[in-house]
């Protein structure tokens, strides 16, 4: 289980880095539209901008999603848990929990959600 942690431990720390660029991002682009008299819907630029500034939120809230999910994975693991099918309480192959940490289903109940 060690290892598990180790790799729950490294997927978040990259999860926290990516939402901390992410958020780097974000500020840079509002900083840099305060400083113009673009605005949104008469300036050809200002729809890029908004375009821009709407997907970066998009990505810093599916970011803050998934270090949620590892947050949880490392819930799971501390309460015995981890690994095991939320669903159907199967056993969660090796092979899906190397791809998805923090998967919480097996891929039989994942294919049936979606």
């Amino acid at each position: 289980m060690d290892d598990v942690r180790r790799r729950l431990a490294a997927e978040r720390a990259q999860t926290q880095s990516r939402l901390a660029s992410l958020t780097g991002d974000h500020e840079s682009i509002v900083a840099a539209s305060l400083d113009t008299n673009a605005d949104d819907e008469h300036d050809p630029e200002g729809a890029t901008i908004a375009f821009e500034r709407s997907q970066i939120g998009a990505l810093i809230r599916q970011v803050q999603g998934h270090l949620v999910e590892v947050d949880a994975a490392v819930a799971r693991l501390d309460a015995g848990a981890y690994g095991v099918c939320e669903r159907c309480g199967s056993v969660i192959s090796a092979a899906r929990l190397e791809a998805l940490p923090a998967a919480r289903l097996c891929i039989r109940c994942a294919s049936t959600v979606a």
